[in-house]
């Protein structure tokens, strides 16, 4: 597995250990909390389509569960590794608390390329991974979703290892399938579309017009291009978006400063979110360095790509004109950077909350799927918005109130609701 010097977990833990200092929680908690509840690691053995037999490591963790079935993702990517799992899970826990939602955080994957894999090999490696945890998910347990680098595609494979393998339908086992196969509607803008319904009411609170506002993005799969999709229909003007680049195995900004054009970009991007640099400039964009989004003159960053993205080194490139920053990557920002932002002007949305969005639409999906009965666009729309803002004014009033960032607000609201449940169940 890869070694990196930053380690996700960590970062995780030290965050909890914050607002476990906040709320003063007794030892027993604290101990309970910091760590997952459960861990499930196992390898996959895939026949490829040579003829070969690939072995892949997979692994699934349950952090908590105490308010409901834990629930997450489950993400291919090359460099995973159990640390980066064991925070997300844990992240997860927060986020579906300080959405109020009846369910806990797990999360899960394979340290796979599925650039590098068919269609037939990423099919087998969907089923291998369902069969080796078959009797640790399920609709009342844990409910896997997708995350970075799978999709509908991918889910639906799993739900119907699933149900062979249990000889039932279980259309709740699993949320992110295609629409037409229980999926629910508005689930694919969901996490881009929150992101953007926080970005407005901070713009609210700071009495500043969205029309007004000009955007940098970093990353440009679904949750970037969603968000960015929301933010052109409130006003704004996105200038700069990066991706990642296969091929030269870096990332790359492209900007151009009269806005891009979403459609446009769409149209030269492959299914991961990698824009062709070729055709970019072709079309009048300018090719700068990948972590030329985060210096753009703007007033609104939204990174939206993965982990560990602002660093204590890089922070200090920001623009003095940006005023928010909204989080829509699970953990973009380390220890170290968000200590330096906290002595800045920016307004920071923390992750778990920008973020929220995609979990909530989840568990709408989850809900509708469990009794056969499914809602128009609209009224998901209309349920995710009003979610969202209610999570958006609670974080935000408490912050006020009590004189802490928007990060340590929400921490302390979700962990406090994640102990008490705890606590009420008697484990600690």
């Amino acid at each position: 597995m890869k070694k990196t010097t930053y380690n996700p977990f960590e970062t995780a833990q030290n965050q909890f250990d914050h607002a476990a200092d906040l709320l003063e929680l007794d030892h027993a908690t604290r101990d309970f909390l910091r760590n997952p509840m459960r861990e499930y690691h196992f390898t996959i053995p895939v026949l490829m389509d040579d003829g070969k037999v690939k072995v892949f490591k997979g692994y699934r963790v349950q952090h908590n569960d105490a308010r409901g079935p834990a629930k997450g993702g489950i993400r291919f990517h090359p460099l995973g590794t159990i640390d980066t799992v064991r925070a997300l899970s844990m992240w997860m826990t927060w986020k579906t608390s300080v959405a109020d939602i009846p369910l806990g955080g797990s999360n899960g994957g394979v340290i796979c390329d599925p650039h590098h894999l068919s269609r037939n090999e990423q099919e087998k490696l969907c089923r291998g991974w369902v069969r080796q945890i078959v009797k640790n998910v399920g609709p009342f347990s844990d409910i896997p979703a997708p995350d970075i680098m799978t999709n509908a595609q991918h889910m639906l494979w799993m739900l119907d290892e699933y149900e062979v393998i249990l000889g039932k339908r279980y259309p709740g086992f699993i949320t992110g399938k295609p629409i037409e196969m229980g999926g629910s509607q508005g689930r694919r803008e969901a996490t881009g579309y929150g992101v953007i319904i926080t970005v407005r009411e901070a713009l609210k609170e700071l009495a500043i017009k969205p029309e007004n506002t000009l955007a940098s993005v970093q990353g440009f799969g679904n949750v970037a291009r969603n968000a960015i999709e929301l933010y052109h229909r409130m006003g704004g003007k996105v200038i700069c978006v990066s991706s990642w680049d296969e091929n030269d195995h870096c990332s790359y900004s492209f900007q151009k400063k009269d806005g891009i054009d979403l459609n446009e970009l769409k149209s030269i991007a492959d299914s991961f979110g990698g824009i062709d640099k070729m055709k970019a400039q072709e079309l009048g964009y300018e090719l700068l360095p990948g972590e030329a989004w985060l210096e753009q003159e703007v007033d609104i960053l939204i990174p939206a790509a993965i982990e560990n993205q602002i660093t204590e080194e890089n922070v200090k490139k920001i623009n003095r004109r940006v005023k928010i920053m909204a989080e829509g990557a699970n953990g973009p920002t380390t220890t170290e950077a968000d200590k330096l932002l906290k002595e800045s002007d920016i307004f920071i949305i923390p992750d778990f909350l920008a973020n929220a969005g995609g979990v909530i639409c989840s568990y709408f999906e989850q809900v509708q799927s469990n009794m056969n009965y499914y809602w128009d666009k609209d009224e998901v729309f209309g349920k995710l918005d009003a979610k969202m803002t209610s999570a958006y004014i609670s974080v935000s009033d408490f912050s006020k109130a009590n004189e802490l960032s928007m990060r340590d607000a929400a921490y302390v609201i979700s962990v406090n609701r994640v102990a008490q449940a705890c606590h009420d169940r008697g484990w600690v």
